[in-house]
């Protein structure tokens, strides 16, 4: 048996109504599907954490810069369903293309400072995709709480800002990585590695750790940032996109963890890219 499927907008806001109404608390999962275990951590949290569970899925060509890499993107809906049938989550809210963005659209929601560096950088545009279609669904699920995955560090900051800049009554929580045994941090788009790939892609994790344990012995970041460099292109990886120690509430550069500190990085393996962060100290 598979979680409950809803398309409109309309018959979840009726749900949420009724559901506030008796008192109970409600949660958001928003996802773009592909769901790994990393993606159910988070169900679970919530589970744990409110009364009602509504996940969302929603593939969202705002935040793709590359038309082919949002075609590309897995879509796993009745997958994706069965994986959650276990959780007894509430609704599996999937609303189509016009629901999100009718015809006439023209609102953006960007979050400055927080989004023009590190992935932001290299994705123009990226995170206004996703403030954007997060806002959406804060209002349009009504939620009490948001659950995101630590994973993806920059956009946990991002749709923070804009919940307490925007005034929209959500608490969101972060939740810990999840990795697979080898220490890769599990993502839909490890998918898309070959075999052979794959077995290269933990070297990012790998030599971020390695960084990590050094930095807070007081090594010298640039000559740290140039070895672990090194390593993670011996790996196989073609490109470092970025590298760096940033503080955990502004991501703000850092030479040292003097303060709450995260390490963060993309890179390309085999045309496809990853990220990955880590607690510093």
């Amino acid at each position: 048996m598979s979680a409950p499927i809803i398309r409109s907008l309309s018959e979840l806001r009726t749900l949420v109504t009724g559901w506030k109404s008796s008192g109970e608390t409600v949660g958001v999962v928003p996802t773009m599907g592909a769901l790994h275990q990393g993606h159910l951590s988070l169900v679970q949290a919530a589970k744990e954490g409110c009364d009602r569970v509504i996940i969302t899925i929603f593939i969202n060509p705002k935040q793709f810069n590359n038309p082919e890499d949002y075609e590309n993107y897995p879509r796993t809906e009745n997958d994706d369903a069965r994986k959650l049938a276990p959780f007894g989550v509430d609704a599996v809210y999937v609303p189509d293309g016009p629901t999100m963005y009718p015809e006439g659209f023209a609102t953006n929601v960007s979050v400055g400072g927080l989004t023009d560096l590190l992935c932001g950088a290299h994705r123009p545009g990226h995170f206004d995709g996703v403030a954007t279609v997060v806002s959406k669904l804060f209002l349009q699920s009504q939620a009490n709480r948001a659950y995101f995955g630590e994973k993806d560090f920059q956009q946990l900051q991002v749709v923070t800002r804009l919940a307490r800049d925007l005034d929209i009554p959500i608490e969101v929580v972060g939740c810990p990585t999840i990795r697979e045994e080898d220490g890769l941090a599990m993502s839909s788009r490890n998918l898309l590695l070959s075999d052979r790939a794959r077995t290269w892609a933990p070297e990012l994790n790998a030599a971020m750790e390695e960084m990590a344990d050094e930095l807070v012995m007081g090594g010298n970041i640039a000559d740290l940032h140039a070895k672990a460099v090194a390593r993670i292109e011996r790996a196989g990886f073609t490109e470092v996109e970025y590298l760096d120690l940033r503080a955990c509430d502004t991501l703000e550069e850092l030479t040292a963890p003097t303060r709450p500190a995260r390490l963060l990085a993309a890179a390309w393996l085999a045309g496809v890219r990853l990220i990955d962060n880590i607690a510093v100290g």
